[in-house]
């Protein structure tokens, strides 16, 4: 299987949980400033739909399972290669406190956040250092940063994805590969909080009650898409990004509240 990259002015990415929230509007952004872009998730008929509006290659992949992985480096080597990785797909379950912690929970965390990233980001390394200027941007969130009650696993696995992704960053930078980390909070998107809270709409909407402006896909999007067709010789190391209404991770305004 090659791992060569032709080099032509195009730039070409490849974009992970881009079947809703931040990874399809990364999708977006990217197309709309014409680059190619492999759209991957696991979700098959939201990746077609999204690849007959923007012009995305569809490339429906579980990217902690090693058979889709390589299959998905497949793809992109014949459809002419990546210089860039772009790690979004993760995500939350549930907010026990460790003394309830559902085992269960945490094993898809960590298997999303950290074995994931993981496992596509040291298949396409050898792709992204034969391009000669890589670029590796990982999503993880002020998660990583500062804990809180019922937000151990969540907390935990974000960490373990930070400081992969700062040991990458040390490991790759002789091979011109730079690696970028975006550490959001508070962002409203479609699913993130339903899915965490399990499906409960009711409880998903009280996470962003009476927050004025709470950041969007849209907005952590265009800061992705900023931060990896910027001149190679920038690296943005670390972008720590919040709506205005949340001054910390401990305070947070909800007009009305």
């Amino acid at each position: 299987m090659t791992t060569t990259v032709p080099q032509t002015d195009q730039r070409s990415a490849i974009v992970t949980g881009a079947s809703t929230g931040i990874g399809e509007a990364t999708v977006r952004a990217l197309a709309a400033e014409g680059w190619r872009v492999f759209a991957v998730a696991r979700r098959a008929e939201r990746l077609e739909s999204l690849a007959a509006e923007t012009g995305a290659i569809a490339v429906p992949a579980d990217i902690s399972e090693d058979d889709d992985v390589a299959r998905l480096v497949a793809a992109v080597a014949d459809g002419g290669g990546a210089d860039t990785l772009v790690n979004i797909a993760g995500g939350a379950r549930g907010t026990d406190w460790v003394a309830e912690a559902k085992t269960e929970d945490w094993e898809w965390m960590f298997r999303s956040n950290v074995l994931g990233t993981m496992k596509i980001t040291r298949a396409f390394l050898p792709m992204l250092r034969a391009n000669g200027q890589g670029t590796v941007l990982n999503l993880t969130s002020v998660a990583a940063l500062v804990s809180y009650e019922g937000g151990g696993g969540y907390n935990a696995a974000k960490a373990a994805e930070r400081a992969m992704t700062r040991a990458l960053r040390l490991e790759e930078a002789e091979n011109n590969v730079r690696v970028i980390e975006v550490l959001p909070g508070l962002v409203k998107t479609e699913e993130f909080s339903l899915r965490r809270l399990g499906g409960d709409a009711e409880a998903a909407d009280k996470v962003y009650e009476g927050v004025e402006e709470p950041l969007t896909a849209e907005d952590i999007a265009d800061i992705v898409r900023y931060a990896v067709t910027v001149p190679h010789h920038i690296n943005l190391d670390e972008i720590v990004v919040r709506p205005v209404a949340q001054a910390a991770a401990h305070k947070l305004i909800r007009k009305g509240a």
